[in-house]
């Protein structure tokens, strides 16, 4: 019998690789990061640079009642998009991660299709669609949109947590007398929780960045703060959209690291019955 040789890297090669990786995420971060230094300009131009400091910007996003209503209506959409999407994406990891499922690939494949086909694609079928229902240029539209863009995030998220669920606790509390209701409240809701709030975080994520579906579905009474960045930057190109994409990084950023430090615990979780 061959034994598998596995080669522990070297220091120097750790460093390389190390460099490597910081090289590959400054090159990736310095287009945004750029951006930040611009909303605390002192003038009105996108130029290095900066003739001084100034939150005027700032002050002028607070101030500005499109800027209000485009934040508003992107709070409500990624909040109601996000709860159904949740709902809609735990149900569907619950069935598809069960044995039983009849046709789990295909039922699968439907759900994540949303994440594989090009958004503009699917912002165009949705145009189509909801022109003939009656759906245009409402928010009731673009939540339904959103949530059909989130569901996939939620249903993989929580697919990955329940792969490592053992159905036999179900079982045992519903031996126990629970009812399946009582079993998944007390059960098996804990264990998946933290699957659960990941992938609501990135549901609201792509809801609350989302341009290009709210350029086909939304009116302007229905603008979102990535539509109005946009408009803004074909109209009027101003330095408050510095400030809102400034304020747009650091709230993403923290919903993002807020998402992976709940996979962290998540998999400190699973280890833990392991090494115990």
């Amino acid at each position: 019998m061959s034994a598998k040789l596995t080669r522990t890297p070297t220091p120097v090669a750790r460093k390389v690789l190390r460099a490597y990786s910081a090289a590959v995420l400054a090159f990736l971060m310095a287009p945004i990061l750029a951006i930040v230094p611009l909303s605390f300009n002192s003038e009105p131009f996108f130029t290095y640079p900066m003739p001084g400091l100034s939150l005027q910007w700032y002050r002028e996003v607070f101030s500005s009642p499109v800027w209000q209503l485009a934040a508003g209506n992107s709070f409500v959409v990624a909040i109601c998009s996000t709860v159904l999407a949740t709902a809609l994406g735990t149900m569907a990891a619950l069935g598809l991660t069960r044995p039983e499922c009849p046709g789990r690939k295909l039922i699968a494949a439907v759900i994540v299709s949303p994440i594989v086909i090009p958004v503009v694609v699917a912002a165009v079928g949705i145009f189509y669609l909801y022109a003939g229902i009656g759906l245009l240029n409402t928010l009731t539209g673009l939540v339904l949109a959103h949530t059909a863009l989130g569901a996939p995030f939620v249903t993989i998220t929580v697919a990955a947590t329940l792969a490592g669920y053992d159905h036999r606790l179900t079982r045992a509390a519903a031996s126990l007398g629970a009812s399946p209701v009582t079993a998944f409240r007390l059960v098996t809701l804990p264990v998946i929780m933290p699957g659960i709030v990941s992938g609501a975080i990135f549901a609201f994520v792509t809801s609350f960045d989302d341009v290009v579906v709210a350029l086909f579905v939304s009116g302007p009474d229905q603008r979102t703060l990535p539509r109005q960045m946009w408009t803004g930057l074909r109209e009027q190109i101003s330095p408050s959209i510095t400030a809102v994409a400034t304020l747009l990084i650091v709230f993403a950023a923290a919903l993002m690291l807020t998402a992976n430090a709940l996979q962290a615990r998540q998999q400190r979780l699973a280890k833990a019955p392991t090494d115990a």
